[in-house]
C-alpha cells in the first residue's frame, strides 16, 4: 500500500483530505499542516469473529491502594509555590508550567532544580538551548549541585527511555512543543507530535514514579499552545503570569489532581532570579501618593488577600468617540462599568478618555474590584479623594446596586494588619470595620470628597 499524506488542523485536530484555508470544526485559519500517513496493513478489528482481541486486566481491592498524597513530595524552596502544588512536586506527577516568552519560565524551573538538586536526583532537559546557555544561567542562579544534570534534545523517544531507566527522581523538559516522536513524520509542534511525546513522556513516569514538570508554550491570546488533550494528560497545569518587563508574576494553577486551585504563588525578578514576595500588599502601596484618581482594593489572589492600588485618569477626548484603556483589568468589564455610572449616577463619561491602571502588573480577575474601578473614575473626573485609610471592595450591578464580595472577612483582615480604619463595601458584610454601602450614586456623592 502507498503512504498518503492528510492535513490536521493544529488548534482542534481535525483532519482533511485536502488542504482549506479554514478549519470547518474551530474555526481557526491557515491553521492546517500536511502530514504523511504511513500505511499498517496489520491491523486488525476489535472484534473478530465474535471475539474481542486484548487480555484481562490486573485489578486490586481499592483499600489495599496506597494513596498518592502518602508518597514523598519534593519541595521546591518555594514555601507559596508548594502550596500551590499542594504540598511540593509529588512523586509520579506530571506537571505543564505555561508561561509568555521571557516571563521567567527557565529561571523558576532552574531555582527549582538547584534546591531539589540538594537531596535528589535531576535532569535539566532542553530542547531550545544549548549546554553553554544552561550553564550561564545555572552559574547566575547558584546551581552547583554535583546531583544536577544536564541534557540537550528533542527527541521525546530518547527522554522517555532517559525516564524509563528511573536514575532521577525529577526530570524538566524545556519544552514540548520543541519535541518530535521517531515514528511520526510532522514536524516538532503539531498536533500529532504534542500529543504523542506528552503521552510518550507521561507513560514512562508513570511506570518509574518520577516527577517530570514540562514547559509549554502559549499562544499570542495566552492559552496554551497544541492541543488541549494535553492539559488532561498531566496531572497539574500551572499558568506563569505577568508582565515579563517589571512587576509582580504570579504561578497559579487552573488544574491539579493533588490539591487546591485556590492558590497563588507571587513573584518578583531581582538579580539572582526570582524571589517569592512575602508580603505583596506592603510592596504595591510603598510608592502610593494619595491623588484624584488613586482607590485601595481589597482583593484576592487566589486564596490570598491584596491591598492594590487602581487609578484612574480622565482626560477631555480630543475626538468624536472617546478612548477606553485598561492595563490589569478587563476592557469589557471597564465599558459595561462606564454605562453603570452614566446612566445611574447621572457622570457624563461620554467626552472624556478613560484610562484605567492596576499598580504592580497585577490581573485583576476579582468582581469585587468594580466598586473600586468605579470610584476611581469618579475621583479622576471630579478631582476629588477618597480618604487615604480606606480600602474599598464590592461588586457593582447594572441597576447601580453593591452586591456582596467572595472572602470579605479576609479581606478585612488584611487591611487591618495595614493599618487602614475603614472599608466602604457591601450592607450585607456584618464587621463594624465596614461601612455598608447599598447603592453605587450615594457611595459617591458621601465619600469622593
Amino acid at each position: 500500500m502507498k503512504s498518503r499524506s492528510q492535513f490536521v488542523c493544529q488548534q482542534c485536530g481535525n483532519t482533511y483530505t485536502k488542504w482549506v484555508g479554514q478549519c470547518t470544526n474551530c474555526g481557526e485559519w491557515n491553521s492546517l499542516v500536511e502530514q504523511v500517513v504511513e500505511p499498517d496493513g496489520s491491523k486488525k478489528t476489535l472484534i473478530e469473529k465474535g471475539r474481542i482481541s486484548g487480555k484481562k486486566l490486573d485489578f486490586v481491592k481499592i483499600s489495599t491502594i496506597t494513596p498518592s498524597d502518602a508518597k514523598a513530595r519534593l519541595s521546591t524552596g518555594f514555601s507559596e509555590f508548594d502550596t500551590v502544588l499542594g504540598g511540593g512536586v509529588l512523586m509520579g506527577s506530571v506537571c505543564l508550567l505555561a508561561g509568555q516568552p521571557g516571563i521567567g519560565k527557565s529561571t523558576l524551573l532552574m531555582q527549582i532544580s538547584a534546591e531539589i538538586s540538594k537531596k535528589h536526583d535531576v535532569l535539566y532537559v532542553s530542547g531550545e538551548e544549548s549546554a553553554g546557555q544552561v550553564k550561564l544561567r545555572a552559574e547566575r542562579l547558584g546551581a552547583d549541585s554535583d546531583r544536577l544534570c544536564f541534557a540537550a534534545s528533542t527527541s521525546s523517544n530518547d527522554i522517555a527511555k532517559t525516564i524509563e531507566s528511573g536514575k532521577f527522581d525529577l526530570v524538566i523538559v524545556d519544552s514540548i512543543q520543541t519535541l518530535a516522536m521517531d515514528e511520526i513524520s510532522s514536524a516538532p509542534g503539531t498536533v500529532s507530535q504534542v500529543t504523542n511525546s506528552g503521552n510518550l513522556i507521561i507513560r514512562a513516569a508513570k511506570q518509574t514514579d518520577t516527577a517530570v514538570i514540562i514547559v509549554g508554550h502559549v499562544t499570542k491570546e495566552g492559552t496554551l499552545a497544541g492541543p488541549k488533550v494535553l492539559e488532561h494528560l498531566v496531572d497539574v497545569v500551572l499558568n506563569f503570569e505577568g508582565d515579563r518587563y517589571g512587576g509582580f508574576k504570579t504561578v497559579r494553577a487552573v488544574k491539579n489532581r493533588f490539591g487546591s486551585t485556590n492558590e497563588v504563588a507571587i513573584f518578583e525578578m531581582i538579580s539572582s532570579g526570582l524571589q517569592e514576595v512575602e508580603n505583596p500588599s506592603a510592596a504595591l502601596l510603598a510608592e502610593r501618593t494619595n491623588t484624584d484618581g488613586s482607590i485601595i482594593l481589597a482583593t484576592l489572589e487566589g486564596n490570598r488577600p491584596i491591598l492594590v492600588e487602581i487609578q484612574a485618569l480622565c482626560t477631555k477626548s480630543n475626538y468624536g468617540y472617546p478612548k477606553r484603556t485598561a492595563s490589569g483589568f478587563d476592557l469589557n468589564r471597564l465599558n459595561l462599568l462606564i454605562a453603570v455610572l452614566e446612566r445611574r449616577t447621572k457622570l457624563k463619561l461620554s467626552e472624556y478618555d478613560v484610562y484605567i491602571n492596576v499598580v504592580g502588573g497585577i490581573r485583576l480577575n476579582d468582581s469585587a474590584a468594580d466598586l473600586a474601578v468605579c470610584m476611581a473614575i469618579a475621583s479622576a473626573v471630579a478631582g476629588r479623594k477618597l480618604n487615604d485609610k480606606y480600602v474599598v471592595f464590592g461588586e457593582v450591578g447594572l441597576g447601580g446596586e453593591i452586591r456582596s464580595a467572595f472572602r470579605a472577612d479576609q479581606r478585612i483582615a488584611e487591611a487591618k494588619k495595614l493599618g487602614f480604619s475603614h472599608a466602604i463595601g457591601p450592607k450585607t458584610v456584618q464587621d463594624k470595620f465596614v461601612i455598608p454601602m447599598a447603592d453605587l450614586r450615594e457611595t459617591l456623592i458621601r465619600y469622593v470628597k
